[in-house]
């Protein structure tokens, strides 16, 4: 009875964190657009309502899972509700990561670092809501395939939540410190962003090559840094 409960309940922690890091990363890329004092507030506001949102969507299980059916076929392509969420979730990840690519490598005087942080707290924050529930309805429909017990994915997504809090800090400081890994994770979002449109036309990119790629990458990266002779 234990093993039963705690190995499908370690499991879906896991995969919670796992999405998570790619929420960790978005939002701390937004954070450094604010003052150094703000910062902390919109990640842990954008950590909360990840939580809030995947709570909620928890309790209209039975409507989630209707977005898994299809509602229309164009070109032999079945589209669900599901998938519909994904390309446009997608698209918009896509297009934020590009964009800040291009404000973080270009350089003419006009995209100085003091324009850089003047992004405003709420247009921030619904860009992370967008983000949030996009990521919630991935990972809530890939939970309920994973177990039947409510509250098993209730416990799972409130200790995600509490492991990605206790993590974000050290992960923004690190980014923002290391302007290569910025863009590393930048690429990072933008190959989540391209697998997330896949996935809304049915093609299935397995994230362990997402995640391997990126952290040979990382590593790379750390190598690099080690033999500059600077601090990780």
């Amino acid at each position: 009875m234990f093993v039963e409960i705690i190995v499908p309940l370690l499991s879906l922690i896991a995969l919670e964190v796992i999405l998570g890091i790619d929420n960790i990363i978005f939002i701390s890329i937004l954070a450094a657009k604010l003052p150094e004092e703000k910062r902390d507030k919109l990640r842990y506001w954008g950590i909360a309502l990840a939580m809030l949102i995947r709570l909620a969507l928890l309790g209209f299980i039975s409507w989630i899972l209707k977005l898994d059916s299809t509602l229309f076929s164009l070109f032999d392509i079945d589209f669900s509700g599901k998938g519909i969420i994904l390309i446009v979730g997608g698209i918009f990840l896509l297009y934020k990561s590009t964009s800040e690519i291009f404000l973080n490598t270009e350089k003419k005087e006009a995209i100085s670092d003091v324009s850089r942080k003047t992004g405003s707290f709420k247009k921030l924050l619904t860009e992370i809501i967008v983000l949030d529930l996009v990521f919630s309805i991935d990972s809530i429909i890939t939970a309920v395939g994973m177990v039947q017990q409510l509250w098993i994915m209730y416990v799972s997504v409130i200790l995600a939540v509490l492991i990605m809090l206790l993590a974000s800090k050290p992960i923004s400081k690190f980014i923002t410190k290391h302007p290569s890994f910025k863009i590393l994770a930048l690429c990072f979002l933008m190959m989540i962003g391209l697998s997330l449109i896949a996935e809304g036309f049915h093609v299935v990119i397995p994230k362990g090559y997402i995640y391997f790629s990126m952290a040979f990458a990382f590593l790379v990266d750390i190598i690099q840094m080690k033999k500059l002779g600077k601090n990780v």
